[in-house]
Formats: C-alpha cells, structure tokens, sequence
C-alpha cells in the first residue's frame, strides 16, 4: 500500500513500520494516498503559537489570546484548550477554567506577516490556493505532480516541514477528492495532522457522523436540523432531494449532496474577502469621549493594516458599538472611492460615532471595512470638502514605509496613546 513519511516526506510503495530512511514511527499510507489533489491546510492554533514561538518562556503555558477580564478569547493554545477555553468565550470564564493562563494581546502586523509568508510556500506548489483566513486554506493540486516530480501527498508534507523549519509553526492537513471532505479531513487529527479521505469510503466514513460535521451549521441550523429527525448523515440519505429543498431551501440541495460527500466547488484564488474588521471589548463600560476617540483610530488603522496586506481596498466602513445592556448599534456610510488609508478609515468613523455617542457608555467598540476590491485605484481621487486629505493620505504612506523598515512603534499619532 502506498505510504509516506511524515518527517521527512519520503514515499514508499509499501508501507514500512518505521520509515527507511529517518527511521521515524510516523509514517502513513493510504490507498489513495497519492492520487487525491485537494488539500486543506489550517495552522494549529496559529495566534498563540506566533507567540510562544517569539517568546520562548511561553513554550509550556497556557496562553490565551484576546482582551482583559471584559474581552473574549480570540484563540487558545492547547494547553489551554484542554481545560476547556474555547475561542469566543468570554475571558472571565476562559480565566476560571485556565486560572494560570498567560493573556496576550493580538498582535495582528506579526500574524499577518506569518500568513503571508505560508503563503508564499503554498505558490511554489500551486497557484491554485483559496484563503479562507489568515491561518487556513484550500489547494488544489491536481496536475503539479509532473511539475514538481512528486504527488501532491509528499509536496504537503515539505509544505508542513518547512513551515517548521523556516518560521516555527505547525499545520495540520486534510486531503480528499473535493473541498468538503478536505476540511472535514483537516480536523481529524489536529494538531500536526494529516488526514485523508479517499473516494471509496467516503460513504462509510460520514454515514454515522453528526450533521454538525458541515461547515456553517450553526446552532441555529442544527436546530431546526434536529426538530426534522436529521442528527446525522444517515438520516440525511432518507431524504428526498425535493423533501429537503421544500423543507430548508437551497440549504437542503446543498445538504442533499454533503450527505452523499459530493462538493463540485472549484478552488478558487479569486475567492472573494467580504470585509476586514476589528473590535475591542472594553475592562469597564466607558462614554470617556477622548478614550474612545484613540480606540476608534487604533481598530481603524488595524483594519487599514490588514487591508494593505491584502492589497484590498473598501467603499463602506461601519461603526459596531454594544451598550451596557448589550444592545448592538451599527452604523454604515459609502465612500465615493474605495480606501485603505487608517485617517480615512478614521475619520468617518468618528463621523458616525459623533451622532451616537451621547447615547453610551458602552462596552465594545468595531470599525469596519467592506465592499472590498483590488487596492490598485485606491485613495487616487482628491476630496474636494477635505483638501488636506491627499497630504495626509501621502503622509501614512511614507510612515508605512519607515515602519516596515525600524518596526510598528516607530511612528506613533498622538491619538494612539489616549
């Protein structure tokens, strides 16, 4: 059986106990092993394993990463994760699970400088990769292997040796014949996985598992799933196509193929970003203007960072702000171009905070960007009401360039340390 080594990516015809030429345990095989294309790459714990690779005295800790007491989890390390702190839990309850957990910051310009460079490795295999975030991603590599003289199986596993090797930091892969079953893969073994589900026994491998398995079955979903009788794949295969598309709409076709591990979705590079967003929740509830008014730049101009990354570019920015009772406020404006400057960024939403911002206090704070595009014709048409805004626009470019060159904190705006 066609097999392969996961430390040091050497293929075998047929399986050896450990691997002939590192010697290592680790070796897997597979059928299929190096006839399936489509992959799914997703980082373990990608946020807190940035820091405790730049902070080797985090190596053996609980780390959390998100807000103060009144935040929530953005992401855990394992070791936290074991105790139960799961992302999006408020951080008071992550705190009583992981009483000794280390709460760090985000630290977006390091993450995303990280993502970038996994990314450059995944082009040298395919052009073919669709993001889905900064730490995951599709790829198809159907046809590479004469490309790279090895089938796509190998070429992942030096995609994951040398996210090691070159930057410190470990991924986890599924491998499958379509998207679906690639990312259903990739969670299998998490972390340092890799995962494969072949074409033959994909109707055995889903038949009993829970219909949460599907991405974007929520709770809401899985609910109204629950009330018809579907828990799982095998009660999905006892309906018809037409009960289902009656019963939930266009979810019910797209149900009725995942039941049988069908998913024609091409990976697409050209997939779009909906929109680019930061928010901040607060240690206490807050109408300080002055306090609000520096948070409102610093989300702005993480929102503009990420957009530069991206080399994307957006027409609306919104304002998210939750009250004390936690009623939600959101406001919206369309700009007559597109941007990515942090000032412009800012200085609407301050705009649509100024009408708002008698009604606080309030505990979180979000700015924006979206309808996004390619950034090539952004911020190039003058503001005729703002004549200063080319200058300032000017002014961030050449601050970006000496803050790629001495580091983030090389330039700080007055409004940053309120």
């Amino acid at each position: 059986m066609p097999a392969l080594c996961r430390d040091c990516a050497t293929p075998f015809d047929d399986a050896p106990r450990r691997c002939l030429s590192c010697g290592s345990p680790r070796v897997m095989s597979h059928p299929e092993l190096f006839d399936l294309s489509i992959a799914h790459m997703d980082c373990d714990a990608f946020y807190a394993s940035v820091e405790k690779r730049d902070n080797p005295d985090l190596a053996d800790k609980p780390v959390i990463i998100g807000g103060g007491r009144r935040g929530v989890v953005s992401t855990a390390c394992y070791v936290a994760r074991i105790r139960g702190v799961r992302s999006a839990m408020p951080m008071f309850q992550a705190l009583k699970l992981c009483p000794d957990a280390v709460v760090v910051k985000p630290r977006m310009d390091e993450y995303v400088k990280a993502s970038r460079a996994i990314k450059a490795m995944m082009q040298d295999m395919t052009p073919a990769i669709e993001p889905l975030s900064l730490d995951e991603a599709f790829m198809d590599l159907t046809g590479t292997t004469r490309l790279h003289g090895a089938p796509p199986a190998v070429m992942l596993v030096r995609l994951i040796l040398r996210m090691k090797q070159e930057l410190g930091l470990t991924g986890s892969i599924g491998l499958s014949h379509n998207k679906f079953l690639a990312k259903v893969a990739s969670d299998l073994e998490k972390p340092r996985g890799f995962s494969i589900i072949g074409v033959a026994e994909t109707d055995s491998f889903l038949r009993d598992r829970p219909i949460s398995l599907i991405w974007g079955v929520g709770a809401v979903t899985k609910q109204s799933l629950d009330k018809a009788g579907i828990r799982t794949f095998a009660d999905l295969l006892r309906w018809d196509r037409q009960d289902l598309h009656a019963r939930f709409g266009s979810m019910g076709d797209r149900l009725w193929y995942l039941a049988r591990g069908q998913d024609a979705r091409r990976v697409s590079a050209h997939a779009p970003v909906k929109g680019i967003s930061n928010e901040t929740t607060f240690h206490e509830d807050t109408a300080d203007p002055d306090l609000l008014d520096g948070h409102i730049w610093r989300l702005a101009e993480k929102v503009a960072d990420r957009a530069k990354a991206k080399d994307q570019a957006g027409r609306v920015i919104q304002l998210k702000l939750k009250k004390s009772d936690h009623k939600i406020l959101t406001r919206r404006q369309s700009l007559s171009a597109p941007t990515q400057i942090a000032d412009r960024i800012y200085r609407v939403a301050r705009g649509m905070f100024d009408t708002v911002q008698g009604t606080g206090p309030f505990r979180l704070l979000g700015v924006g960007l979206s309808d996004l595009q390619p950034a090539h014709d952004a911020d190039t048409i003058g503001d005729l009401l703002d004549p200063d805004a080319t200058k300032r626009s000017q002014a961030e470019r050449a601050a970006d360039k000496i803050k790629a060159k001495y580091g983030a904190d090389a330039i700080l705006k007055g409004r940053a340390l309120r």
